[in-house]
């Protein structure tokens, strides 16, 4: 085999590579999150969720994007651990059907319409199919569609072309021999699971092992032990997402790697066993595309029928690998039973908004923390959770939306409209947490640094947004009228606040002390600070309303109220005013211009 040779080997492995990718990101924007709603709704019974995890995963043809999900929902709460047990199996089963379909090149080329279905037409065909929908659509469906095509003409073009490249493989010895030493389980395993960990990809990985097949001196003992490695290497790639995440979506990774480790060490057991005892025939038979596609498929259903009853013990074993209490991630239940008894659903749609509000507070703690101290891990984190915000504010308006079909007192009626009102407002805050996480990146890629001065002030203002922040969970959290009218004062004294600072702000552009790129951001950050002060006010006015004496809910204008307070007179709104207005105004009353370079 020479240096050509060897280059059409990996432009033809960079091409199958590719194809590969290309088809599950066409097959993934496809679902339009259909895939993903899927696995959230059908997981609450371990049969089913085997199946969804196979379907998922054979139509997107990648069980690492399938488990890389279930980290991800176990991370942001969508999913418990146990969950995902099933799905992680029915991925393994999932994963084969690429392998089944690339079999196809084992067909009889007698008959025309089997010699096009061969990747050394069907691979063109594909090819030609996509490139046309994927060039003469500008976009939408059609678009995607030619971009599953040419994955799929990829795909099959590259595996043609890598067993063209290794047939005079066949004629060295020392390419027998080398495959020979591979009859060794242990390293035919340490093969298989580098190979798969390199390419990321199982599929990928067991394509190549297809490929080989062309070479005659792939048998059932070489083959077998490599694709036991494949399994386990295809790990890495749901470790790799679960670095920084929670406890329970670490756990998630680790359930898919005991699951590959515990069928494996089974199979080796019993078919090494087995050819001690009765010296199997097959044992060092050719292998072919087919086989091995049957071999991976056998290897993962048997071993998903073997370890499907000990879900739970698996669900233990990584808890025991993976120590210590988890962050409470799971969604507030919302039963649909509780809508026979508007009262109760009420109760429990409020304590989903209180968990959105927490959610919101947390990734306000994440961003301000990215200002001084950059960690992508963390960020990482911040959009796991915001993901986790929407997913509760689809839910709760459904919910709601269901809920105002039923029979409701005027204030139960007012109560829904409050809720939607409420999880509107901290959705909002999230959202303006992620936009403060946006200026922090940034800043880090641009390589901008505010100065000591600066920092105080942003400094001074976080910290008075974060005080509003616990105050207004708290309010709402506890239905507290006296924490709801302590809101109002620490908004006004965050308005003025921001008034100062961005008059400082002018100035420093007018004098040059600022560049415009540093105060570009340090006007959004003041931006997106001001604005979560005022959905806190909205929803400390939500709270003063709802808590108002029997009567009076009505009389509470939002307007009115906000005029009135902010016109003086009303002794305990000045004195709470006064205290807030000494504790984070003075902090930059007194400063010097500052320079935010």
């Amino acid at each position: 085999m020479g240096i050509p040779n060897v280059i059409v080997f990996f432009g033809a492995l960079a091409t199958f590579l590719f194809g590969m990718s290309t088809l599950t990101s066409g097959l993934e924007k496809l679902s339009s999150g259909r895939l993903e709603s899927i696995m959230e709704k059908l997981t609450n019974n371990i049969f089913k969720s085997v199946l969804v995890g196979a379907v998922v995963t054979g139509l997107v043809h990648s069980s690492a994007a399938t488990t890389i999900m279930c980290v991800g929902f176990v991370n942001s709460g969508v999913m418990k651990l146990e969950q995902t047990v099933g799905i992680i199996m029915g991925a393994n089963i999932g994963t084969t059907v690429t392998a089944q379909i690339l079999r196809l090149g084992d067909l009889s080329t007698d008959n025309l319409f089997l010699m096009l279905m061969t990747p050394e037409y069907f691979g063109p065909l594909m090819a030609i199919v996509g490139i046309l929908f994927y060039s003469f659509f500008s976009g939408g469906v059609k678009k995607t569609v030619g971009k599953v095509f040419l994955g799929l003409g990829l795909l099959f073009t590259g595996m043609k072309t890598m067993e063209n490249a290794m047939a005079p493989l066949a004629e060295i010895p020392e390419f027998q021999n080398l495959f020979a030493a591979f009859s060794n389980p242990f390293l035919g395993i340490l093969v298989g699971a580098l190979v798969t960990a390199l390419v990321q990809s199982s599929t990928a990985s067991v394509g190549i092992l297809q490929a080989l097949t062309s070479t005659g001196v792939i048998t059932f003992n070489v083959a077998m032990p490599i694709i036991f490695g494949q399994n386990i290497g295809t790990c890495v790639t749901s470790i790799l997402s679960s670095l920084g995440a929670s406890k329970n979506a670490k756990r998630t990774a680790a359930l898919h790697l005991m699951f590959n480790i515990v069928g494996t060490m089974l199979f080796i057991v019993v078919l090494y066993s087995g050819q001690l005892m009765f010296q199997f025939p097959f044992w060092e038979s050719l292998m072919t595309r087919g086989s091995i596609a049957n071999m991976h498929t056998v290897f993962n259903v048997v071993s998903t029928l073997i370890l499907l009853p000990f879900n739970k013990l698996l669900v233990k074993a990584a808890e025991r690998i993976i120590p210590g209490d988890d962050e409470e991630r799971e969604f507030t239940v919302l039963d649909e039973r509780f809508l026979a008894t508007p009262a109760l659903a009420l109760e429990r749609a409020h304590d989903a908004v209180v968990q959105m509000g927490e959610y919101a507070i947390k990734n306000y703690n994440r961003a301000v923390e990215l200002l001084s101290a950059y960690d992508g891990k963390k960020l990482d984190r911040l959009h796991e959770t915001e993901n986790a915000i929407d997913k509760i504010e689809d839910m709760l308006n459904d919910y709601l939306v269901r809920l105002t079909d039923r029979s409701l007192t005027s204030g139960e009626s007012m109560s829904v409209s409050e809720l939607l009102h409420t999880l509107g407002d901290f959705e909002r805050i999230g959202d303006y947490a992620v936009n403060l996480s946006e200026c922090a990146t940034a800043l880090r890629d641009r390589n901008l640094v505010f100065s000591p001065q600066a920092k105080g002030e942003l400094n001074a203002m976080t910290s008075a947004v974060q005080e509003i922040l616990d105050t207004t969970l708290d309010c709402y959290r506890n239905r507290s009228r006296t924490r709801a009218f302590a809101v109002e004062p620490q908004e006004e004294v965050i308005d003025l606040m921001e008034e100062v600072l961005k008059s400082r702000h002018v100035e420093r552009l007018k004098t040059g002390e600022c560049t415009v790129e540093l105060g570009t951001q340090f006007l959004e950050l003041l931006i997106n600070l001001e604005r979560i002060s005022d959905h806190c006010s909205n929803v400390g006015i939500y709270i003063l309303r709802e808590t108002s004496p029997a009567g009076e809910a009505t009389a509470i204008d939002a307007h009115e109220y906000l005029k009135s307070v902010h016109a003086g007179g009303n002794g305990s709104f000045d004195t709470l005013y006064s205290h807030y207005k000494e504790k984070y105004y003075e902090r930059i009353r007194e400063t010097a211009q500052p320079e935010a370079r």
